[in-house]
């Protein structure tokens, strides 16, 4: 919970201080988990958490901030394949909501997975830029390492 509202937290009066209210935040944040689908308690330690549980705290805190966008850098690396699974589906609940999400990968299966569009830059170049129906996880890691130059 207190990864989640960072900087956010929320606050009450007590004379002229202003004190963490840490029981709104679990529960505002178990709220959250429970919109994400996610087995993640508020009262866990980050360090205590597998990779797919940290990845909710992260989007947990996108929507607590309303985020329009949100920008994923390797979202399913080093993580097993059940918690892929939490991930992708809790990047599906963020384009439910209409938040889009830009997906850094070489994880192509993933990509595919989730994606209504297909970027790749080859050397800080756009090589392609098409919706993800009209490419294959083959075209695309042949345009990532140059085997096809454009597409």
């Amino acid at each position: 919970a207190s990864n989640i509202f960072l900087t956010r937290e929320i606050k009450r009066k007590f004379g002229i201080l202003n004190i963490i209210n840490f029981s709104q935040m679990f529960k505002r944040a178990k709220e959250i988990f429970k919109e994400l689908k996610s087995e993640t308690l508020p009262d866990e330690e980050v360090k205590m958490m597998s990779g797919g549980q940290r990845q909710a705290v992260a989007i947990g805190r996108t929507k607590l901030s309303k985020a329009k966008v949100v920008l994923l850098d390797e979202p399913t690396a080093a993580i097993s394949v059940r918690q892929v699974a939490e991930v992708l589906e809790l990047i599906k609940q963020l384009k439910k909501e209409g938040i889009a999400v830009v997906i850094i990968s070489h994880r192509m299966p993933d990509v595919f997975a989730v994606s209504d569009r297909i970027a790749v830059l080859r050397r800080g170049e756009l090589v392609a830029n098409k919706l993800a129906n009209d490419s294959s996880p083959e075209e695309v890691t042949a345009l990532i390492t140059g085997a096809i130059e454009k597409a």
